[in-house]
């Protein structure tokens, strides 16, 4: 396979500037469907607004399966302060560090939009000495509203209410030097490849082994995507999904990161030596890892009580659910992974 990397990051850059906190992903699923019709590929839909391409393989009794989510960290309107900002409520696990100071928009019921910034209420040092040891949590981050409001009932008459998204500006770029900074590339990146692997095999005409399912999942930030409608002759089930970096980890921004074992336990042994093989055969650039706090889809299918073989594997991604950062070749090493492993024979 070629990897084309210009149509990838156009992709990329395209996702991450479609707000899709988990719990409000119509449009980008709506957005992914109308991809597929596009690439002349034929998808069904779940009850919980998941999308599913089906590429018929040479073996049609055991069928592989890989996932990548387009769902996003973001928040709830929680409460509407008297000063007329906002009260959040994290959606999805991030620290509000992580998110302080970001440009944000509040999408209300009625499907307009207005934007805000979210701080710490004791923001300004000239008034709150205490401003940079104040500790951020719910009590004290805020959403000051570009518009003019005073009080609650100000607010309310602009339309915001409680339960109102809101979604974190992902201020995409790629340098010069190959790197792509943004929020979302946790799993938008994945996402992506996953898409220009399905425009290949669909435009090659190439037969896979198996008939292989993609699935594009919008509840993994919450812990229940992809962990429902999985076709009943599955037998692998690959989660495609970020590296995580930091001490102690392996996993950089250059290199398909393949995960031994996370939060919810290790995961399938010989599915992942598998990977690792596969990987090593075709001088992949990888690192094999562990992700002390994570968790995948393919985790929530194993607790969901499927009798499938998991794995996970994705591009290395540096600062995960904060200002994200990976290099190019990690998204080329992980598609050259992607499509080494469809192509290859099932573990026995």
């Amino acid at each position: 396979m070629q990897f084309n990397l210009q149509a990838t990051c156009q992709l990329l850059e395209e996702l991450v500037n479609i707000p899709s906190p988990s719990g409000y992903t119509t449009n980008i699923m709506n957005v992914m469907a109308k991809k597929f019709k596009n690439i002349g590929v034929a998808y069904t839909r779940t009850n919980k607004g998941a999308l599913i391409v089906t590429i018929k393989g040479q073996d049609d009794t055991k069928h592989r399966l890989l996932t990548a989510h387009v769902d996003t960290l973001g928040a709830m309107v929680k409460d509407i302060k008297p000063s007329g900002r906002l009260k959040l409520s994290m959606v999805g696990g991030f620290r509000w560090n992580a998110v302080e100071g970001e440009y944000c928009t509040i999408h209300k019921m009625d499907g307009t939009t207005i934007r805000g910034t979210i701080l710490i209420h004791e923001t300004t040092v000239h008034v709150y000495a205490n401003a940079g040891d104040v500790k951020r949590d719910e009590q004290h981050i805020e959403v000051r509203i570009d518009a003019k409001t005073t009080s609650a009932s100000e607010t309310r008459a602009l339309g915001i209410e409680v339960g109102d998204f809101v979604s974190f500006d992902p201020r995409f770029e790629m340098t010069e030097t190959g790197f792509i900074k943004s929020r979302h590339l946790d799993d938008k990146a994945s996402t992506a490849l996953l898409t220009e692997l399905v425009r290949h095999l669909h435009e090659s005409g190439e037969q896979l082994p198996y008939t292989t399912h993609f699935y594009i999942s919008n509840n993994e930030e919450i812990g229940f995507g992809g962990n429902a409608s999985i076709p009943s002759q599955v037998v692998e089930y690959i989660a495609v999904d970020m590296g995580a970096i930091g001490d102690g980890q392996t996993s950089d921004e250059y290199t398909v990161s393949i995960c031994a074992k996370d939060s919810s336990g290790p995961y399938h042994y010989e599915l992942t030596r598998h990977l690792v093989q596969l990987a090593k055969d075709y001088d992949i650039d990888y690192k094999f890892d562990i992700y002390p706090y994570y968790g995948s889809d393919a985790s929530a299918a194993i607790r969901a009580g499927y009798d499938i073989k998991h794995a996970l594997f994705g591009p290395g991604i540096e600062a995960s659910h904060a200002y994200e950062r990976t290099h190019i070749e990690a998204l080329q090493n992980t598609a050259k992974l992607l499509y080494t492993y469809v192509t290859s024979k099932m573990v026995e």
